[in-house]
């Protein structure tokens, strides 16, 4: 793939990020910092509440090897009784840059849900390009988690 050079400019952000993160395949994981996942966003907010809406440590949970924080025990439970239905794509990871087979760190305010998933992005000029042709783009990235990280 040949990429022009204003392209890869605008891709340097997000190699860097993705550079400076552990890769082991097969083994990719939630994306967490600080060792809570999703930079701490409560993901059951973004279906409830249609926004990003920071967690709160007296709500935790466990699940899939990462800390989870949410705004309220009621979120917690819902997120509990069907963690699949609230956990963002791709482990949390930019969806986006799954696209391109990488892992990327994501900002909670760029995100969207297509067909009742969470899908977050590094940043909302990548979710700008994840929006561009969602379908295409998932079936990319699906594609990508799949051969190297399911």
């Amino acid at each position: 793939m040949k990429l022009h050079r204003r392209q890869a400019l605008s891709l340097a952000p997000l190699l860097l990020a993705a550079a400076a993160l552990p890769r082991t395949a097969n083994a990719a994981g939630i994306f967490s910092e600080f060792g809570v996942a999703i930079r701490g966003a409560d993901p059951v907010a973004f279906f409830t509440e249609g926004r990003p809406v920071e967690g709160n440590s007296s709500f935790p949970l466990t699940w899939s090897g990462a800390k989870w924080h949410f705004a309220s025990a009621a979120n917690r439970d819902r997120f509990e009784a069907d963690p699949l239905l609230y956990a963002p794509q791709f482990g949390g990871w930019c969806a986006w840059a799954m696209t391109k087979s990488m892992l990327a760190p994501i900002d909670p305010t760029a995100w969207v849900i297509v067909d009742d998933k969470l899908y977050l992005n590094f940043n909302h000029r990548t979710l700008e390009r994840f929006n561009r042709d969602p379908a295409g783009n998932i079936a990319k990235a699906n594609a990508a988690w799949d051969a190297e990280y399911a």
